[in-house]
């Protein structure tokens, strides 16, 4: 059995990169590579995944089907994570997140626990406010693994 510590682990070497599954209104899968880290929910604590998204597909995606999946891979081993996806963003409160500063910070955890790091962190913020970018924050559900 694999752990959600494990399958993180495999993408430690390649910034969180993982392949993210959503699915589309006629049933189809929507797939797109993004970085993602572990971190507690800002509201509960409790372990969740996490990345940033911009756009109008992915979010919409989420929006109407919050179900998920996110691969993480090293060589041939890789591990899945399922789980139901929370928004919190500019066109996507949270009773939990308050004002934008402290969506600001929120962007910058999610960031740097899948092993960004910034120069110029008020350039960072800038570009994430510009962009109107959302935290996706994952509830894992289930777990598995090839190994």
């Amino acid at each position: 059995m694999t752990t959600l510590d494990e399958a993180v682990a495999l993408a430690k070497g390649e910034s969180g990169l993982a392949v993210v599954s959503t699915i589309r209104a006629d049933g189809t899968v929507q797939a797109s590579l993004v970085n993602v880290g572990l971190l507690p929910h800002p509201a509960t604590g409790e372990p969740a995944l996490g990345f940033t998204t911009y756009g109008k597909v992915k979010l919409a995606n989420l929006r109407a089907r919050p179900q998920l999946a996110v691969t993480f891979k090293n060589g041939w081993q890789w591990a899945t994570v399922e789980g139901r996806a929370e928004l919190a963003g500019p066109d996507d409160a949270q009773p939990w997140l308050g004002d934008a500063d402290r969506l600001r910070l929120l962007l910058r955890e999610v960031f740097t626990a899948a092993g960004g790091t910034h120069d110029d962190w008020d350039e960072y913020d800038r570009v994430m406010a510009r962009e109107r970018r959302a935290v996706v924050l994952i509830a894992p559900t289930r777990v598995y693994s090839n190994g």
